[in-house]
């Protein structure tokens, strides 16, 4: 622990010293980082089937070309982002001129989890190199070959006085470094249980924090939905990487009139994508490891299997699950599932679909899935939701333009492009007034000047 707090000091002390905060530096720094992922694309691919079984395609679709296209956004927009912002300025301080410069947080902490081991540590590092902040990397020991990889590419790239990448055991090393050493800001990526805990450390020392975390994200199918282009939809954001990402379609909540419909397409759906095999699929992966391959296979005893439900705990293998016949008090209903079984209840009225939304309030995402204005304007009005999408599923998340984070108990905090980088500097408002004007008004004494001072001040 003492290197490791030496290291910290480390941290520090170089970011005292003004280098991370030029434009050249920023910008160096984040096209070494592109150069070297490129440099290192199969090792990344190999990596990631190793710990979770994804193919060629998906790495790159979910994962390395994400990060890239985070880079290529903020090296074309950053010089733009740092540059200070004129603001308007009140009449009582008038001939005054003011600005908002946008300061560095100083060393940061990124806290990764392991489904999307890559991207959910690098984006993160993009913005915060791109704020001119130091950063501390911590990704998850769950993804052991992912791990390797990205401490050979950041040790290559990044001295550890600039970005300092940390290994080891989450539940140990977190709480030592956030007790023996104040971060200017924290970013988590993980399960509620865990960011609750982050939280309260944080609140310990005064640090600001953002929690991109999970919850029970609906998929909502109306009678007037286009149920094919619905199923296929949400079959491939539920079904990506297992199950195993936090704005999969945790459930889905189907009109009454056309759930026979969506179940029979579905099950079609999901052979065409996955074969009537998944375990050998090239696009079908594996769950994380034992510990949560039991917990999905607990769930399936809690409800109908309409298609699905083979496991093989050696492969680590759970085929894609419909399930029915599901109590809104079953653990399907209570817990994140995180994993390839979708239930699916059918509802009769709009009031009673949202109710059951209700009983897991504020989801990370939210899929609507309707052709009329009034019922999506109706949703979107009366249910929080961090991030969501209208007749689609997950693909909000690839798109820079939008912010994306939690509200409530899926988070707090947002990023992605321009809100990254917003994320990871602070508003530093300045005004600065000329010398030739400086009327005796403002000045003592006072008496006798209220009238005029309740004109100027409404």
């Amino acid at each position: 622990m003492n290197d490791l707090n030496s290291s910290l000091a480390a941290l520090k002390f170089f970011y005292n010293t003004h280098a991370t905060k030029p434009f050249a530096f920023r910008k160096n720094q984040l096209q070494l980082l592109k150069q070297t992922l490129l440099k290192y694309d199969s090792e990344i691919e190999q990596a990631l089937f190793s710990d979770l079984k994804k193919s060629r395609e998906e790495t790159y679709a979910t994962e390395t070309g994400l990060v890239l296209a985070e880079i290529n956004v903020t090296l074309k927009n950053l010089r733009q982002w740092m540059e200070p912002k004129s603001t308007g300025t009140n009449l009582v301080n008038l001939p005054s001129t003011s600005k908002i410069y946008r300061d560095p947080l100083g060393i940061v902490l990124i806290i990764a989890p392991w489904n999307y081991p890559v991207q959910l540590l690098l984006i993160p590092l993009v913005g915060a190199i791109a704020g001119g902040n130091c950063v501390v990397l911590k990704p998850s020991e769950f993804a052991p070959a992912t791990d390797r990889v990205l401490q050979k590419i950041i040790t290559e790239i990044f001295p550890p006085e600039f970005v300092l990448y940390v290994q080891g055991d989450g539940a140990e090393v977190v709480p030592a470094m956030m007790k023996n050493f104040r971060f200017d800001h924290v970013f988590y990526t993980g399960s509620i249980a865990v960011g609750k805990i982050i939280y309260q450390m944080a609140a310990e020392k005064l640090v600001p924090v953002t929690l991109e975390l999970g919850g029970k994200s609906p998929a909502i199918v109306h009678a007037d939905a286009d149920i094919t282009v619905a199923v296929k939809r949400i079959a491939f954001g539920k079904f990506l990487n297992t199950g195993q990402t936090c704005i999969a379609p945790d459930y889905v909540l189907v009109h009454i009139d056309v759930k026979e419909k969506f179940i029979e397409k579905l099950k079609e759906t999901i052979t065409k994508f996955y074969s009537t095999d998944a375990s050998s699929n090239y696009n079908y992966g594996k769950i994380i490891n034992e510990k949560r391959f039991d917990v999905l296979v607990r769930y399936l005893d809690t409800a109908k299997i309409v298609t699905g439900g083979d496991h093989d705990k050696e492969k680590l293998f759970i085929s894609p699950t419909v399930l029915e016949n599901v109590s809104l008090d079953s653990p399907l209903m209570t817990e994140e599932i995180f994993g390839p079984l979708l239930p699916v209840i059918s509802f009769n009225t709009i009031e009673e679909a949202m109710n059951i939304v209700q009983r897991n309030a504020g989801p990370l995402a939210f899929y609507l899935f309707t052709t009329s204005k009034k019922t999506e304007e109706e949703w979107i009005e009366k249910i929080p939701f961090g991030g969501g999408c209208v007749n689609n599923a997950d693909w909000h998340f690839t798109n820079h333009y939008l912010p994306f984070g939690g509200v409530g108990n899926s988070g707090m905090g947002s990023y992605h492009g321009k809100y990254s980088f917003d994320t990871f500097t602070r508003l530093k408002p300045v005004m600065k007034t000329p010398n030739w004007f400086d009327p005796s008004i403002k000045y003592p004494p006072l008496k006798g000047k209220l009238k005029l001072f309740k004109w100027i001040i409404k």
